[in-house]
């Protein structure tokens, strides 16, 4: 891996978009494409259910609160997957664990696909969220400590967009097989598609290797005989460091699941479309989504991760009230899908490279694994409780409601966290 003068900030020279990849190694661009994939496939894994939730609805006769339900709980399953993960990452290294996380959700989801009934595919879910969190937690360690110090934001952020890419796939997916196939036969081909990650496992054994810096803490730390704990992280002035940036998670992955979970049936119900017809409205939020992953990465190089943090969380709830309150044609509605996808997506950019800059090395699979997947699995009640508020309200209220509430925690909590733009990481810190 290349190396970065002995300084605690790395100078940004470039602050171009791209200017980072052109001065990237190889094992860097292996590794940023092998993440990028990964993200891409991850998205449309779990973008699969919200698509076809209306369907699972119909077909099975459940309530939106308890079909809302499977995705709470895939979610929440992610949330100990992704903290297993990060710290099984710190003691078998990155990149290992990143192949066991996908070839287990991957297969899961291939499983998804022959479920019976509603409550089998809610244990199958919950199964499938555990490799799904865990795939998270491992890949965004491995971008973070593979990337130099000045141009992880954009590099790590970079990747991140896979996830938008992996959503429009999805909704590919959907419009293709909801257009040739019954619905009842096209779902469980959606799930199906879901196995594809597993591919991406004989990419990874063969040209990803694991980072210098971690292989060097391990080594150290087995030398000396001194694993790191899963508590460890709970301890002394890591506490407070793990209470904010497991709120900040809380906050940015709850707005964004309460909007893109449910914003696909809000389409298809108070707005009267057909599954086919409200494609184009994803389309928008998907591209929104897409530039706005780029353009944090952009910005959390150029302006910092907090700053980031505190743009794009006002922005999304400016952006969401309008969207779920005003009375706003169709057509208007379909432009504003775009801001809508920006900022309710665009800070994800900056929470991979923030996270891995917060924690020593030792702990970083740890800290990071836990404060994004405890954001996680507090954010996966978002889903189920929107579902349930809409039963005594319109589903607009409550997909209003759950997030600006998450997105105002989201701007708070970040707030009070340091800026880490630019910090150069070492085996021992």
């Amino acid at each position: 891996m290349a190396t970065t003068p002995d300084a605690s900030v790395a100078p940004i020279e470039d602050t171009s978009l791209t200017g980072f990849y052109k001065d990237m190694t190889v094992p860097e661009k292996r590794t940023f494409w092998a993440c990028a994939t990964g993200w891409a496939l991850d998205g449309m894994d779990f973008m699969i259910y919200p698509l076809v939730i209306g369907t699972i609805i119909k077909m099975w006769n459940v309530d939106p609160g308890t079909a809302g339900l499977a995705g709470t709980v895939t979610l929440l399953a992610s949330a100990i997957g992704g903290w297993g993960a990060g710290f099984l990452a710190d003691r078998i290294g990155r990149v290992r664990t990143l192949q066991l996380t996908i070839l287990w959700f991957s297969f899961f989801s291939l499983l998804c696909a022959f479920a019976q009934d509603f409550n089998q595919l809610l244990v199958l879910r919950a199964l499938l969220g555990l490799g799904f969190g865990g795939e998270w937690a491992a890949g965004a360690v491995l971008m973070g400590e593979t990337i130099r110090a000045q141009y992880r934001g954009r590099a790590v952020g970079s990747v991140q967009s896979g996830w938008a890419i992996g959503w429009g796939m999805a909704v590919m997916a959907q419009a293709a097989l909801f257009s040739l196939l019954p619905a009842e036969e096209a779902w469980r081909w959606m799930f199906a598609i879901g196995a594809l990650p597993a591919l991406l496992v004989l990419y990874l054994r063969s040209y990803v290797k694991e980072p210098e810096l971690a292989a060097e803490a391990r080594a150290r730390d087995a030398a000396r005989g001194d694993h790191p704990s899963i508590l460890e992280i709970f301890q002394g002035p890591i506490l407070k460091v793990t209470v904010l940036a497991s709120l900040v998670s809380t906050g940015c992955q709850g707005g964004y699941y309460a909007i893109t979970f449910w914003v696909p049936r809000f389409l298809t119900t108070e707005r009267n479309l057909s599954i086919v017809s409200s494609t184009g409205y994803l389309s928008a939020l998907i591209v929104g989504s897409f530039l706005g992953y780029l353009a944090g990465a952009w910005f959390a190089d150029r302006y910092g991760r907090r700053s980031l943090f505190l743009v794009f969380s006002l922005g999304a709830i400016a952006v969401i009230l309008a969207y779920t309150q005003l009375p706003l044609s169709n057509q208007l509605l379909w432009v504003l899908g775009l801001p809508l996808g920006f900022f309710a997506s665009g800070y994800f950019s900056g929470m991979g490279a923030f996270l891995t800059e917060l924690y020593p090395t030792r702990l970083r699979g740890s800290g990071q694994g836990f404060c994004y997947n405890f954001g996680r699995g507090i954010g996966a009640l978002f889903p189920f409780l929107v579902g349930y508020l809409s039963q005594t309200t319109t589903l607009a209220n409550a997909i209003c409601i759950f997030a600006v509430g998450a997105y105002a925690l989201f701007f708070i909590s970040a707030y009070a966290l340091p800026e880490t733009r630019g910090k150069v990481l070492h085996a021992d810190g």
